[in-house]
């Protein structure tokens, strides 16, 4: 079973900054969880939140500042690793760190608030640029997102992602053409079912955010593929 960074190496850096991949990598895991956004000049950013309160010195709606006026922001608000500025970093930053590492990517596209026009097309000329598409999986809340973004690759891996009363099954992610399905933990311990159904039709499961030991012994018990969290140290694999 996979270790996947949540947005980063969310317990040791900074979310989705560029230590924060560079810590990941240096942790050992084996693929990122990320998110993107665009900026009001059309750039692709990598920030979970649609607004810059809860993560920087700033405040305000990402769609509403341009890439200059967001680079002023520090992201690491709370100090916890040097250096004490970061920068919120554009997808092509974050490509030319992980490019010498041996880490695979999950995208998230945040276009489940935000209607980003164009940001599909946008992030995969990035992939495809840095021949990054096989180390991709692009995923979204707004499985419009990901179904649009396959049309335009049809070699790109992409999932769908659920979580609280919303349950997605491998069925749906075949409809799609999803090759994988992101469910949530609490819908995991609810449905473990889940996992035997999405094989059975050869879809992946992936599931976040793992936090504690007992979540992960049981999404190893029941057969997924990786898991998303925030502790990629535990040592968990050696268990």
């Amino acid at each position: 079973m996979e270790i996947w960074g949540h947005r980063g190496a969310y317990n040791h850096a900074p979310e989705n900054t560029l230590t924060g991949f560079q810590t990941a990598a240096e942790m050992g895991a084996d693929g990122v969880e990320f998110d993107i956004q665009l900026t009001r000049d059309g750039q692709i950013v990598v920030i979970h939140d649609e607004k810059v309160d809860r993560t920087s010195d700033g405040s305000g709606w990402v769609k509403d500042m341009t890439l200059s006026e967001l680079k002023k922001l520090n992201f690491n608000k709370r100090g916890i690793t040097q250096p004490l500025f970061m920068e919120i970093p554009t997808l092509v930053e974050v490509f030319e760190v992980l490019k010498p590492t041996h880490l695979k990517m999950n995208i998230e596209f945040k276009t489940g608030v935000i209607l980003y026009e164009g940001i599909e097309r946008k992030a995969l000329e990035a992939a495809v640029k840095y021949g990054f598409l096989n180390r991709i999986v692009w995923s979204s809340f707004n499985h419009y997102s990901v179904q649009k973004l396959k049309r335009m690759a049809q070699e790109a891996e992409t999932a769908l992602l659920c979580s609280g009363e919303i349950l997605v099954t491998g069925e749906q992610c075949v409809k799609t053409a999803a090759s994988a399905l992101h469910p949530n933990i609490s819908q995991l311990l609810r449905y473990p079912e889940l996992v035997e159904e999405c094989h059975t039709h050869g879809i992946g499961v992936r599931v976040w955010t793992i936090k504690k030991l007992d979540e992960y012994l049981y999404a190893r018990d029941v057969g997924v593929d990786a898991v998303f969290t925030n502790t990629i140290d535990m040592g968990w694999k050696t268990l």
